[in-house]
């Protein structure tokens, strides 16, 4: 029969009698902690200069006919971006239709038909398509639309294809990430109940990732609603409400703020700041929502 041999309690180590390498090791973790402060420190700085000065020039523009009226000419004050607002959401609209079905149903595939061949393809033209600069995507919907449909090839229509081709590849790969974070055992409960591959896809595994496609498709429209380069090429800019599909030009907020910065008349400049301003909150209203939706995600499996 073994006796049990109790631990003996620990002795407290003055630190002057601690071995140098401790204190020493404490010195790395603390100039490593400052070093890494004072860097993250440094990065916000001009971010929180551009937060203040949008802020600061924008605040007082917005207004209910900053939001309903349209753009007067540019020397005269008041007015403000209704056909922006409106170009901007029926371009988005679009662009939500034609880019995160088309993004959740890619992932699906890659996930639940993959690995082969086919899915290896997506998954690396995907990540060349999450790094091409948007002017080149509003070079390629200019050749492929508005010159290859001719004189109805501009407008709302080509600027929601611009739009979703820069959405589809964050759609893609969010909605991958979190296909992939639903665990195999609802899968194979699914199947043992005697479901389909497609019942098992649409009944259990889309519902168990809603909150994360969701998460992923909202930070997708917070990056189409702020592209400008790809809707100069494509909707052109407009600055009366317009409610044709295509063959006519479309406005757009990105457009109106960029055109408006660019002229020499103080009234149109701080209509532009104003835009800017709106369009730093609908950006930042979509991530927090999208974060806000993520956060509940992970709270709730737990």
């Amino acid at each position: 029969m073994s006796t049990m041999t109790s631990t003996p309690p620990r002795r407290h180590v003055p630190l002057s009698e601690r071995p140098k390498g401790s204190s020493y090791r404490r010195f790395k973790d603390r100039s490593a902690t400052v070093v890494l402060t004072a860097a993250m420190v440094l990065a916000m700085i001009p971010l929180v200069l551009i937060v203040f000065e949008v802020t600061r020039r924008g605040i007082g523009v917005i207004n209910l006919d900053f939001i309903t009226q349209t753009e007067p000419p540019p020397r005269r004050e008041g007015g403000g971006y209704a056909a922006g607002f409106f170009g901007t959401l029926y371009i988005m609209a679009l662009a939500v239709l034609m880019s995160i079905p088309f993004g959740i149903a890619t992932a699906v595939y890659i996930v639940e038909y993959g690995p082969n061949r086919m899915t290896a393809a997506i998954r690396f033209f995907t990540d060349v398509m999450t790094g091409i600069p948007s002017i080149f995507v509003g070079l390629f919907v200019y050749g492929l639309v508005v010159i290859g449909w001719g004189s109805m090839g501009f407008g709302t229509f080509a600027g929601a294809v611009a739009i979703a081709v820069m959405m589809l590849p964050i759609v893609t790969r969010s909605a991958e990430e979190m296909l992939r974070l639903v665990p195999n055992e609802i899968r194979n409960a699914s199947y043992g109940l005697g479901a389909r591959r497609w019942q098992t896809i649409v009944h259990t595994v889309l519902p168990a990732a809603a909150p994360g496609l969701t998460t992923g498709s909202m930070l997708a429209i917070a990056r189409g609603i702020g592209e400008t380069a790809p809707l100069l090429l494509t909707a052109f800019g407009s600055g009366l409400v317009v409610t044709a599909f295509q063959g006519e030009p479309q406005g757009a907020v990105p457009i109106q703020l960029y055109r408006g910065a660019a002229q020499p008349f103080e009234a149109g400049i701080d209509r532009a700041w104003g835009a800017a301003l709106s369009l730093f909150v609908l950006v930042l209203a979509f991530t927090v929502v999208a974060r806000w939706i993520g956060s509940k995600a992970s709270t709730g499996s737990r």
